[in-house]
Formats: structure tokens, C-alpha cells, sequence
């Protein structure tokens, strides 16, 4: 069956992410449109430039011109957060992304964006499912050739759809403080979709911008298209030896952010969210909370809690990060694996906006990210993250689910346990603010197990506690 998770429905490609399919989920998308009465607005689809991306978005425009819906067509590859922002700003009812965003180059996807540039909540996607699921028992989708669409005026090409996108992101930010210090930044979209407006934003605020994996490469230069410490390499090589102020990378549809320091150093995405906030909050006198989800560093709560603020928690998924930015009127909030957003933007990650707000950051305080995030942790103290992602098959599952959530066994960790949490995975809490958490990705067939301590060693032992009660070696 077609199931979405926490970032849409991904898929191999040639096995699962196929034509027939693509145009089930197109049809399963109508049907739900038409439950919910909100077939009037034109729907936008976008792509990134994964293999079958731009063919999926015709497929799946041609089954909704074929009932009489308009749709707006990317002239080019767009990042998601584009999508995310047009629905938001044009006030549509949806959009769809053609992505997989980090997962591997045999994977492809699609994303649902709902009012106010969302992602789906988990009630639309699971009466989505449905739709698709009798999509398929019907087996009699309807498709208007797309030329014949485009000839009707059913879909429409969308021209220059990055204007207000990238205009609305110089309108917040101090361009004059970057231009004055002007930044010079090597720029790795890592073959990805989010090339174009992060390159405008800077080249208009005047730093000086070089760019490796800018072309388009469905198989993303045969790595992963995400931007970890591990995938990074050449760029922390380059950055040093072109002496570059800052190294920045996203991933393949461009809402995650990686950023290498002047020294080479990968900046973790908590460091990212850390010093974010702390600049938001402290130099540009930005008021309110913060929003984390379970699996990112608790240096936040500490923080927000030295600055009279709230750090609040949220399952995984950045659907539940949006919300609650909204509902407690937080500054931003984010998540380890590198995605985040701030007060007034979209509702959705956005590394363009991030990467812009980075350069701001450094611009004005004119200190290298390794520098601050040292002045933090002497205020603050070490948080050190680790990250396993185990792989696993059917019988494994089983007993994971059967021994964690079922059963409700936790290892034996040699200190005290604060509280253990089943909201989202099971996360064990420590009473020195370091924890681990034990989830299924919502994305991909992985065990992901979280950990975060004083000391490096200290969480590689929570990991081996839930391996070795696991059986996972």
C-alpha cells in the first residue's frame, strides 16, 4: 500500500515509484480535494531533480486537468520550501513536490502542502490513503494529455515563481550588515534544487559566492544527498584551502541545511538552531520560545530557560514543529537532522532562509560560528549528539515493537532514569538533561536511536544499552 510518513510517500524507484502509482496518488489527492470542497484554486506542483521528478509532476498534472482542475506548473526544478511558500503567499489550497529530499537517488516521492504552505497532518494523509488505496481497486484514472492540458489552459506555467519568494526573505534581512561584511561563501546545493534563490539572496547582499555541485546529477554525484559531516568532505577541503569564510550545503530538494566553519569544523544542525536562537532572541532582540522536536539537543531548554523562555517538545515531524510555533508564538524551531524555520516565514523547513539568516548572524557579530558556539557552551555546557541508524528485517521489527512498545523494556543505563516517553518512539530522560530515543524513521526502513550527553562516550553507551537489549549488533 501507498503510505505517507512524516516527510510524504517515498518510494523506490521502478518498484513502488512508478506511473500507475504516481497517477493512484494524483487521483487519491482529487478525490480528497473534492471531499473537503476545495477543488476552486489552481494546485501548484513542483520537482526537484531526482530521476522521474519533472516527468511525476506531468503525470500527475495531467490527472487533474483531466478533471477540469487548474494546476500551476514549475518552469523549472523548485526547492520545496518554494512550494511551501507559494501555497502560503497565493493562498492556495494545496501544492505537491515531487521529492524524496535526503533519501538515496533510487528513491522518489511526493510531498502534500496544504493551507498556509503546511505539511498534510496526519488525518488528511491517512483519508488520503484511502482514496489511494481504492484508486487502485478501481484501477480507471482519467488523464488529459499535457499538451492538451496546457492547450486549454489547464495548466498553466508559472513564470519567474521565485520572485516573491526570494524578495520576501531580503524584506527581513539585515542586508546591510552582510553587505558591509561581505562574506565570502563556497555554496554546495549538492546537486540539488535549492541553487537558484540562495545564490540571488547572497550575490544581492553582496558576498562573493562560489559553487561545487551546482549542475543537475539525478544520482547526486553517487552520494547521499544530505548534508552530514560524512557527506561533506569535499567541501570542508575546499573551504580550507580557498580560505572561505563559510561552507554551505543543502540537501536534494532544499530544506536542510549543513554549514563547514573557516577551520573546516561541520556545524551540526543543533549547533545551527543553538546559535540561531541565541542571536534572534539576543542581538536582534526577538521575543519568545523556542519549539524542538524529541530527537534534538535539550542545550535549547537550558537556554530558553536562562533567557525566561520555554523550549516545548513535539513528536517528529516538522507538521508538529509548525503548530507549535504558531500556537505558543515561538521565535523558530527545528530538528537535528538539519531543517528549521523561523517566526513569519513559511510553516515548513527552509534552508534558504536559514543559510541567509547564518550569514546575517556572523555578518553582524563578526565572529566564525566554531567561535560562538565555544562562548555558548562555556555558558551553557557540552551537548554532544550521537546518531545510529540500524537497519533492520521483518522478524526484527517485530520483536523491536513487541520489546519497546509493547513489553515497555528499557536497558539498564547504571544511573538513575528521570522519566521514560511513548509519544513518539521511546525516549528514556536523564536527570542531568542527557537522553536517548529509540524510533522508526518515518522516511526510510531504519532503527534510529538518538543520544545526547555531556560526553561523547557517555551517549555511544546509551546506543550500545539499546543494541545490546535489542540484540542488534
Amino acid at each position: 500500500m501507498i503510505k505517507f510518513g512524516t516527510g510524504g510517500w517515498r518510494a523506490v524507484i521502478g518498484s513502488d515509484f512508478i506511473e500507475k502509482n504516481v497517477r493512484y496518488v494524483a487521483e487519491g489527492i482529487f478525490r480528497l480535494m473534492e471531499e473537503d470542497g476545495k477543488t476552486d484554486k489552481p494546485t501548484i506542483i513542483g520537482y526537484d531533480h531526482r530521476f522521474l521528478s519533472e516527468p511525476a509532476a506531468r503525470w500527475m498534472a495531467e490527472v487533474f486537468a483531466a478533471h477540469g482542475m487548474t494546476v500551476w506548473f514549475m518552469n523549472r526544478s523548485a526547492p520545496t520550501p518554494l512550494v511551501m511558500h507559494t501555497v502560503k503567499k497565493q493562498e492556495l489550497n494545496f501544492g505537491v513536490e515531487i521529492t524524496a529530499s535526503h533519501n538515496p537517488s533510487s528513491y522518489n516521492g511526493i510531498k502534500l502542502i496544504v493551507e498556509e504552505g503546511r505539511d498534510a497532518p496526519v488525518e488528511m494523509t491517512e483519508r488520503l490513503e484511502a482514496w489511494i488505496a481504492r484508486a487502485e481497486t478501481e484501477d480507471n484514472v482519467d488523464c488529459l494529455p499535457f499538451d492538451k492540458a496546457c492547450d486549454k489552459g489547464l495548466i498553466v506555467y508559472r513564470k519567474n515563481p521565485f520572485n516573491a519568494f526570494i524578495d520576501d526573505i531580503l524584506a527581513v534581512l539585515n542586508v546591510d550588515a552582510i553587505r558591509e561584511h561581505g562574506a565570502r561563501v563556497l555554496f554546495d546545493p549538492m546537486y540539488g534544487s535549492g541553487t537558484y534563490p540562495l545564490l540571488v539572496i547572497l550575490c544581492t547582499a553582496r558576498c562573493t559566492v562560489d559553487m561545487i555541485h551546482n549542475t543537475r546529477d539525478a544520482y547526486f554525484g553517487g552520494s547521499l544527498p544530505a548534508p552530514s559531516s560524512q557527506s561533506l568532505g569535499e567541501l570542508r577541503n575546499r573551504v580550507l584551502e580557498g580560505k572561505y569564510e563559510l561552507g554551505i550545503a543543502f540537501d536534494g530538494d532544499g530544506d536542510r541545511l549543513g554549514i563547514i566553519d573557516r577551520d573546516g569544523r561541520y556545524i551540526t544542525a543543533n549547533e545551527i538552531l543553538v546559535m540561531l536562537y541565541w542571536y534572534l532572541h539576543e542581538v536582534k532582540g526577538w521575543r519568545g520560545p523556542v519549539v524542538r522536536n524529541l530527537a534534538t539537543t535539550h542545550m535549547l531548554d537550558v537556554m530558553a530557560a536562562d533567557f525566561g523562555e520555554v523550549c516545548h517538545e513535539v513528536p517528529v515531524g516538522f507538521k508538529y514543529i509548525s503548530s507549535k510555533i504558531d500556537e505558543a508564538d515561538a521565535i523558530l524551531g527545528g530538528e537535528s537532522s538539519g531543517g528549521l524555520t523561523v517566526r513569519g516565514h513559511i510553516h515548513g523547513k527552509d534552508s534558504v532562509y536559514a543559510a541567509s539568516l547564518f550569514v546575517e548572524m556572523l555578518s553582524v557579530v563578526e565572529k566564525s560560528p566554531s567561535t560562538i558556539m565555544a562562548e555558548l557552551e562555556q555558558k551553557y555546557g557540552k551537548y554532544t549528539m550521537v546518531e545510529d541508524n540500524i537497519t533492520f528485517t521483518v522478524e526484527q521489527k517485530s520483536t523491536v515493537n513487541r520489546m519497546i512498545f509493547e513489553e515497555q523494556k528499557i536497558p539498564f543505563f547504571g544511573k538513575p532514569v528521570s522519566r521514560v516517553s511513548y509519544e513518539d518512539g521511546c525516549k528514556v530522560y536523564f536527570a542531568d538533561n542527557s537522553f536517548v530515543i529509540c524510533r522508526f524513521s518515518g522516511t526510510e526502513p531504519l532503527l534510529r536511536i538518538f543520544a545526547e550527553a555531556a560526553d561523547e562516550e557517555i551517549a555511544k553507551g546509551y546506543i550500545q544499552a539499546f543494541r545490546d537489549l535489542l540484540a542488534l549488533q
